[in-house]
C-alpha cells in the first residue's frame, strides 16, 4: 500500500494550489482518504476527507469550508484537494491519509475517529506574502 502526496508549494494570500495523493494497494478504492495537516507547534489535525466505495460522503474543517474542495478520481486512484483564497494560517505540512472499514465503503466519520491505516509523506503548503 503507498500514498504519494504532491502539490504543496508556497503560495501568496489569496492564492491557489492543488494537492494531489496517488493511492495504491488492498482496499484503496473502498477507503476513505483525506488530509491532516500539522502547523508549526500545533498538533496535527484532520483538515478533509471524501469517502471510499459506495458512498459519497465528504468532511471539511470548519476553517476551510468554503475554500477547499475534495475530489476523487476512481480511474486514477487519485484524491485532490483543491485549496482556494489561502491564508497564512493554512501554512502546515499536509499528509495524505487513508482509512478502511473492511466493508465496501467507508465514511468520513470512520476516517476521522478511527486509527489511520496508512499515512503519505507530508507536503509543506507556506502562504505568506
Amino acid at each position: 500500500v503507498q500514498l504519494q502526496a504532491s502539490g504543496g508549494g508556497l503560495v501568496q494570500p489569496g492564492g491557489s494550489l492543488r494537492l494531489s495523493c496517488a493511492a495504491s494497494g488492498r482496499g484503496m478504492a473502498y477507503s476513505a482518504i483525506g488530509w491532516f495537516r500539522q502547523a508549526p507547534g500545533k498538533e496535527r489535525d484532520g483538515v478533509s476527507c471524501i469517502g471510499g466505495g459506495e458512498t459519497d460522503d465528504t468532511f471539511y474543517a470548519e476553517p476551510v469550508k468554503g475554500r477547499f474542495t475534495i475530489s476523487r478520481d476512481n480511474a486514477k486512484n487519485t484524491v485532490y484537494l483543491q485549496m482556494n483564497n489561502l491564508q497564512p494560517e493554512d501554512t502546515a505540512v499536509y499528509y495524505c491519509a487513508s482509512a478502511w472499514s473492511g466493508l465496501r465503503q467507508t465514511s468520513c466519520n470512520y476516517w476521522y475517529n478511527r486509527p489511520i491505516d496508512y499515512w503519505g509523506r507530508g507536503t509543506l503548503v507556506t502562504v505568506s506574502s
